[in-house]
């Protein structure tokens, strides 16, 4: 697994030279594993665990209803309790930042839908994104989001 260390150079460089990211290369189930705060060269171990522990993960899948778009569902889990927002995503510039927004919120109980809502559309110049900076073939993918933290999944 790559360190702390690595991502930073590794983000460095691909501010500069991109990462020739495609769509393709981050389709999958990804379980979130550590986090690091904006600033921060450590990972965060609470928030890192504890995420872990919720089971957080970024399913991400080609969207049926618009070619070129992601369909996005971010979740958590504690027991038969599911929280997931869904929403679809766009990959935009070189780099390249991973755009997206969440349509829906949805809670489900043992696989019952107990809560689901229709959420409000950010103004444009407030959509959310990760930056990628990397995707290896041994099954990690990371990204700095907004609010400057990095996170970093693995296909699961």
């Amino acid at each position: 697994m790559i360190t702390g260390a690595e991502l930073l150079d590794r983000e460095r460089r691909v501010r500069q030279h991109g990462t020739g990211l495609q769509a393709a290369d981050l389709l999958g189930c990804w379980r979130l594993d550590q986090v690091w705060p904006k600033g921060s060269p450590r990972p965060s171990v609470f928030s890192g665990s504890l995420l872990r522990a919720v089971q957080a993960r970024l399913e991400i899948a080609a969207s049926e209803a618009d070619e070129g778009a992601l369909a996005l569902c971010n979740a958590v889990s504690l027991g038969p309790l599911e929280l997931r927002f869904r929403g679809v995503g766009r990959l935009q510039g070189s780099r390249p930042l991973l755009q997206f927004s969440f349509q829906q919120l949805q809670l489900s109980l043992g696989g019952r839908v107990l809560v689901q809502r229709a959420l409000p559309s950010p103004a444009p110049q407030r959509l959310p994104f990760f930056a990628l900076i990397g995707r290896d073939p041994s099954g990690w993918l990371a990204a700095r989001g907004r609010g400057g933290g990095l996170a970093l999944w693995r296909l699961g």
